[in-house]
């Protein structure tokens, strides 16, 4: 059975898809970008607080579904500068010390609202 995961601790979608999807012991986590909940702005211009604004919405909709960081075994980077790889990688290593998931990471042309970074999971149990 699919459980949609909403949580008002990560920005709510803005377009037409869930926050999270639960499916067979498996959560689907759409791309979070790093927009506070509680406004619905930019956290910062910083890339690297924007990762960790990210990673911390990822991280809140993992917590609705009652999974954590731990359970992550997939995840996909988007990021606008490859350039500022590095940067990102030394933030998303704070939340991923040593139980670290399978990951892409690639550059994309453009992401929503002109961010520079966006991640999306899946978790599973």
């Amino acid at each position: 059975m699919k459980k949609l995961i909403n949580t008002k601790n990560a920005p709510a979608a803005i377009g037409a898809y869930s926050q999270g999807v639960e499916m067979n012991g498996m959560l689907f986590i759409s791309g979070q970008i790093p927009f506070e909940a509680e406004t619905m702005e930019l956290v910062s211009e910083d890339v690297q607080e924007q990762t960790h604004q990210s990673l911390e919405n990822l991280t809140a909709i993992l917590e609705e579904a009652g999974y954590s960081l731990s359970d992550v075994v997939k995840t996909t980077v988007f990021i606008k500068d490859m350039n500022e790889f590095a940067l990102i990688n030394e933030v998303y290593g704070e939340f991923f010390k040593d139980d670290k998931p399978a990951r892409a990471c690639v550059e994309v042309a453009r992401l929503p609202k002109d961010v520079k970074v966006e991640i999306d999971a899946i978790a599973c149990k």
